[in-house]
């Protein structure tokens, strides 16, 4: 069966089992009638669920990422758009897409007689909903999850709040437990096959995934659990299957039907997307492969040098004409910093005049992001397929590296230095950049192995590790990897301070912006009102505000002792 006919099969099935409701968050009306369930086939369950996880992002990928979190992370500059009730799509659908779901299988397989049989398959569901749980906790803080899904089951419609640091607790165990159990080959299993269209029902990457995940939750208690910080670094890295640190495990999807930005590839809708300042004079430096990847060239290519010359015209000062890569340039990440930069950002640099004839040739300055890359059916034609890769290696590679490098390793073998570490993140991005890139049909850094290009950068004095600030290049390799992972890269940006401002290595540039350091959840009606408000109480959040004064002033619970966007230490 294709994956196309399999989906289709899965979510008719789940018609059965799961209401989608308005945007209320009102658990009765998430949580289903147990009566009509007819015992879906928990492989569907299982298919859905997966693609629901990464196909909601449809309409994420427009209102949140693009316009405001890669924004917030500079690292794209477009229109400053007011932040709207279309953000935090991810909340409502970890109630009604993800959970209901997760729950029904678990449910099914313990009423089998032969559910010792059905162990690992069970396991999964608990790797999945803390993956998707993290993410909703990341802009949400306190969130229903332990009484969340009690409706089915018990007509219990006004669940409890965990707090933040409840939630870490309870996904590291489920995860610890979820791990034994997939590493355990005592007791034959039977498996999902390809109903698991993330993995084939390969347990040990599911074991990857689940210590991958391990060290995001580690990251995000840094700052305020420290010791527990390096206690998840050292159980994952003395794990004998250990966390994904190779581009063949990476959490992969692709579905011929998942365009996040429209059959017409409507990735600059309400606006282009631009290439920032910082960024690309960085990547520049040292001739980053990923430059190509990430962002389209700009007018200034083929005889555009006669045409100045023809006019007696110098191109604005802010371009350096000698520049080899000329035909890449950034925008200011705050049009009202730099003005005069901005005005290029939609109008073109104009070399010519009407007179006696003579043609107006248009050049555009600013380079937009490749458009490919994130849209293989813009403009209504399709060049490939979108390729989401949600848990690369780089990440974890980059990760173990940072940890190394701030000493949490302790006694622990760690297989490597933090520069060994450092060097294979940066190739698992670059090769997974440049993969999904040619999945898309857009501009490729290279065919082949990109062996040559890679060692280049690696090589640079720019980018190798040096000891002199060898945690900011870490860091920076973080930020330019996380280019097609909006949420991760607005939680470590909000975590380290990194891009840090006044960096003689990679600055973040002012902004006058107010950034918002999380999203909301509104009343949910008086079915579970009185447990919201506790929760908004306990947190100090203000119910119901959606001004961004107070969304940048109040923030979640491991956020609290982060430092502001730029004040990295």
């Amino acid at each position: 069966m294709t994956y196309h006919k399999l989906y289709k099969t899965g979510a008719l099935l789940l018609c059965i089992i799961t209401i989608i409701s308005s945007c209320k968050k009102n658990f009765g009306e998430i949580n289903t009638d147990p009566s009509v369930v007819i015992k879906p086939d928990v492989g569907f369950l299982l298919t859905y669920t997966e693609d629901q996880i990464m196909k909601y992002q449809y309409t994420e990928w427009i209102w949140e990422s693009m316009e405001q979190l890669l924004r917030f992370t500079q690292h794209l500059t477009t229109d400053p758009y007011e932040l709207t009730s279309n953000v935090n799509l991810r909340y409502n659908t970890y109630y009604q897409q993800i959970l209901p779901n997760l729950f029904e299988i678990r449910k099914q397989i313990a009423a089998r007689p032969d559910s010792a049989s059905y162990q690992k398959m069970s396991a999964v569901t608990y790797v999945l909903q803390v993956l998707h749980g993290i993410k909703v906790t990341d802009m949400n803080g306190s969130i229903p999850y332990e009484e969340a899904i009690k409706g089915r089951s018990d007509n219990f419609f006004s669940p409890q709040y965990n707090t933040q640091q409840q939630l870490f607790d309870i996904w590291i165990g489920q995860l610890d437990n979820a791990i034994a159990v997939l590493s355990d080959n005592a007791t034959a299993q039977v498996s999902y096959d390809a109903q698991d269209v993330y993995y084939k029902s390969d347990w040990t990457k599911w074991v990857k995934l689940a210590n991958s995940l391990k060290l995001r939750i580690a990251a995000r208690l840094e700052l305020q659990e420290n010791d527990k910080t390096k206690q998840l670094f050292q159980e994952v890295m003395q794990d004998p299957i250990g966390p994904i640190t190779s581009v063949g495990d990476q959490l992969t999807y692709v579905n011929e039907d998942y365009f996040p930005f429209g059959t017409g590839g409507e990735i600059t809708y309400r606006s282009q997307r631009f290439a920032t300042i910082p960024m690309v004079d960085f990547m520049k430096k040292a001739v980053d492969p990923r430059l190509f990847i990430y962002f389209d060239a700009n007018g200034l290519q083929g005889s555009y040098k006669d045409t100045l010359a023809k006019y007696n015209t110098s191109l604005p000062s802010f371009i350096e004409p000698d520049d080899p890569l000329i035909m890449y340039q950034g925008g200011p990440c705050d049009f009202t910093t730099q003005p005069t930069v901005a005005a290029y950002l939609k109008n073109p640099f104009p070399v010519g005049n009407n007179n006696a004839g003579n043609t107006v040739t248009n050049y555009f300055l600013i380079s937009p992001v490749n458009t490919r890359f994130f849209s293989p059916n813009y403009n209504n034609i399709r060049t490939g397929l979108y390729k989401e890769v949600a848990v690369t290696a780089a990440e974890i590679d980059l990760t173990i590296a940072e940890f190394i490098q701030k000493g949490y390793a302790g006694s622990v073998n760690t297989n490597g230095t933090a520069a060994d570490w450092y060097n294979k993140g940066i190739t698992a991005s670059i090769q997974t950049m440049n993969d999904i890139a040619e999945v898309a049909g857009s501009t490729t850094a290279f065919s082949g192995s990109g062996d040559d290009e890679i060692n280049a950068y690696l090589q640079d004095e720019d980018i190798k590790l040096n000891g002199t600030n060898d945690l900011e290049r870490i860091y920076i390799q973080e930020h330019l990897n996380f280019f097609r992972n909006p949420n991760e890269a607005f939680v470590f940006c909000r975590r380290t301070g990194y891009p840090k401002k006044n960096s003689d290595y990679y600055p973040r540039e002012p902004m006058n912006e107010i950034i918002p350091r999380r999203f909301w959840t509104l009343d949910p009606g008086e079915t579970n009102r009185q447990n919201w408000e506790a929760a908004m109480q306990e947190q100090g959040f203000t119910p119901n505000a959606q001004d961004l004064p107070t969304l940048s002033s109040q923030r979640v619970w491991y956020d609290k002792p982060a430092p502001d966007f730029g004040e990295g230490n």
